[in-house]
Parts: structure tokens; C-alpha cells; sequence
């Protein structure tokens, strides 16, 4: 997983001019060793200090004219940094006691902050890190995946969300340090890495998913991640981007569950726009959320059992039965039955004049029933 040692964001905010460096993925070990390896020099250059200007200390327990030596060094340098300090051994020379003032005890608070401050920072750093992964992959199943995060992928995200699903239950996987920031300022959990490895995919815990959403920027990338998704997970669904339409056959043989052309989507868009502005401008209210309508898929209510798809006060455009789309004028459904589910078009809020049946508890007309 992406490294998150910082709490995740809980805005959409974008900082602007802020360089971000990737941090090195190093162990707690290697972390400690480092830092016992600073702290050992700063020892080592202490005793040289001493025993270099051996002749300033007086040692209080030796007889007079007896020196102090390489032993006596390293034990003045240990109980000084250590801030034990039982005044045995002390500078008698204006010089060395300078020294200590401005050389050793600098030294001193170097030492106490490196070997304690940081190494007590790198364990909970770590500690919590470690604890937060493995809490999130304990929760993880049933999530969707969405691989790539650019204009696509953050759009798919939006909607997915706002029609109820928690950020929490959202993985995202890119490449780009730009894609990773991006996601952790939305509050989503990342997997950094080339989507059409097995491994980046398995961190991402493709193989437990219920939903992939595949929106990178190449048809042959979305093609070879398609492939590799379907071989981690036979029964996961799948819905990926093409840019050209020549190769939806081929996304679809390579198990995507169902394929959007975004350029051909696109154009059509422009085209019925120039034709006909008024149409242009109801698709596109059709594809913003939460204003005006919206195109939902609803379970059939049991008031609704038995009557033809233009009675209900949701315009029906189609009909899923037996996990078939029909179209609300197909002679297959002329009468809706239990166990259908509608796909409508209906108000994105709920209004007085405007009502959206089937989601105020009303009992379903499912299989079970």
C-alpha cells in the first residue's frame, strides 16, 4: 500500500507549489541501526575530544600528577552524553571547559535527541503505519478498485460515492506521484504501481473485489489490466474505458463485463449539442449529479407488480429480468413481474411535485417474496 504516514486528508483542496518528495521505504530496523550508527559517531567523536585534551581533566579519585586516560575518556563521554554526570572527572583548564560548553554539551543534546527523540518517533511512526495497513486489509473485501485516477477515474469515483458508497470501500491504483496525492487529498487508499502487474493488483486486493473500474489513458494498458484482473478474479465485474471503438471487441474478449468508448461518447455529445442545443443540454443534466434528473436502476415495488412499465410515476426506459435488458416497449415486459428491477429516469432530489418511488421503504416486489 501507498505510504501514509500522514492522517489522510479530508478535503478536495489542491496545494498550490507544494514539492513532494517520495519518502524511502525502509524498515524499523534499518531506521534504528541508522540512527545507532549516528549516535555511536557522536560517542566516538566525544572521547577523541577528551583524549586529545586529555591533560585539562582531572580525574578526583586518582592521586595527584596521575593523568587521565583512553578508559577514563570513554567514562566521562558516556556519563556526560548520557547526562548522568556524576562529576568524578571534570575539565580544570579555562579551554576545556570552554570546550564543554560549546563542543560536548551541543554533543550532548545531539545525542539524547537522535538516539531517544527520533527512535521513539520511528516506532510509533512505523508502529501505526503497520497497524493501519493491516486494520484496512482486515476490512478490505467487497471493495471497488478503480485503476487509474486522472480526469476518468476521479469522475467514476464522484459518482460512485454520491450514490452511496464509502470512501473507505475505494482503491485506487496508479502510477503517477501526482495520482497518489491526489487521491490521499480525497480520502482514498492507494496501491502505487503498474496495474498490469499481478503483484500491484493482488496489493490492491483485486482478488476479493466486487467491482473494477478500469480508466487509464491506453487502450493497450486498459486491454493487458483487463486481463490480468479477470485471471486474479473470474467473478469480479468489470467496466473499462476505450478510446477507440475498434478495440471495444477486444476489451470485451479480455473480460471486461462492459466497455464505455469515452472519445465516440464524446462526440456524440458534441454532435447532439450542435443538432439540437436543448438535447445537449438534458444529456448533460442526465450526467451531472444531483441536480435536475438522473438515470437510476431501482428494485420493481409490490404496487407495481402487474402493470405495464408507462404507468409508473418513474419514466422506465428498460427493464433487467432474469439479469436481461429490455427496452420498456419490448413485449417481454409488457407487464412488469416479481423479481424486476427498473432502470428510470427520475428527479435527483426529492420533490413535492416530483417523487421517487422506491426509496422510502416501500416493500419490494423481489424473487424472495
Amino acid at each position: 500500500m501507498a505510504d501514509d504516514s500522514s492522517e489522510i486528508g479530508q478535503g478536495t483542496g489542491r496545494s498550490v507549489g507544494l514539492i513532494s518528495l517520495p519518502d524511502p521505504v525502509q524498515s524499523p530496523l534499518w531506521q534504528l541501526g541508522k540512527r545507532l550508527l549516528l549516535a555511536l559517531a557522536i560517542l566516538f567523536g566525544t572521547v577523541l575530544i577528551v583524549y586529545l585534551d586529555r591533560g585539562a581533566y582531572r580525574d578526583g579519585n586518582d592521586p595527584p600528577g596521575y593523568g587521565v586516560n583512553l578508559v577514563d575518556s570513554i567514562y566521562y563521554t558516556t556519563v556526560t552524553l548520557s547526562t548522568t554526570g556524576y562529576g568524578d572527572i571534570a575539565p580544570v583548564a579555562p579551554h576545556a571547559r570552554l570546550i564543554n560548553a560549546f563542543v560536548i554539551t551541543p554533543l550532548r543534546i545531539a545525542f539524547l535527541v537522535l538516539l531517544i527523540g527520533t527512535t521513539l518517533e520511528v516506532l510509533a511512526s512505523q508502529g501505526r503505519r503497520m497497524f493501519r495497513i493491516a486494520r484496512w486489509r482486515k476490512r478490505m473485501g467487497a471493495h471497488v478498485v478503480v485503476i487509474g485516477y486522472g480526469t476518468k477515474g476521479r469522475a467514476a469515483v464522484d459518482t460512485i460515492v454520491n450514490n452511496g458508497l464509502t470512501r473507505e470501500s475505494i482503491v485506487v491504483v496508479d502510477p503517477g506521484a501526482e495520482a497518489l496525492q491526489e487521491a490521499h487529498a480525497d480520502g482514498l487508499a492507494v496501491v502505487t504501481g503498474d496495474a498490469t502487474r499481478r503483484d500491484v493488483l493482488r496489493r490492491a486486493g483485486v482478488g476479493e473485489a466486487d467491482q473494477v473500474i478500469i480508466t487509464t489513458n491506453r487502450d493497450d494498458s486498459n486491454v493487458l489490466a483487463t486481463l490480468t484482473v479477470r485471471q486474479l478474479n473470474p467473478e469480479v465485474w468489470i467496466v473499462a474505458a476505450c478510446r477507440e471503438q475498434e478495440n471495444v471487441a477486444l476489451m470485451r474478449q479480455s473480460g471486461a463485463n462492459s466497455v464505455i468508448t469515452s472519445s465516440d461518447a464524446v462526440g456524440r455529445l458534441l454532435g447532439l449539442s450542435s443538432l439540437s442545443p436543448t438535447l445537449g443540454q438534458v444529456m448533460e443534466d442526465l450526467l451531472t449529479y444531483g441536480e435536475g434528473l438522473e438515470v437510476a436502476e431501482r428494485d420493481l415495488i409490490v404496487s407495481e407488480v402487474g402493470k405495464q412499465p408507462q404507468q409508473l410515476p418513474d419514466q422506465v426506459i428498460s427493464v433487467v429480468r432474469d439479469e436481461k435488458v429490455y427496452r420498456y416497449f419490448d413485449p417481454v415486459v409488457t407487464q412488469l413481474a416479481r423479481g424486476d428491477r427498473l432502470i428510470v429516469v427520475r428527479p435527483a432530489r426529492e420533490l413535492p411535485w416530483a417523487p421517487r418511488p422506491g426509496t422510502h421503504n416501500e416493500e419490494l416486489a423481489t424473487d424472495d417474496d
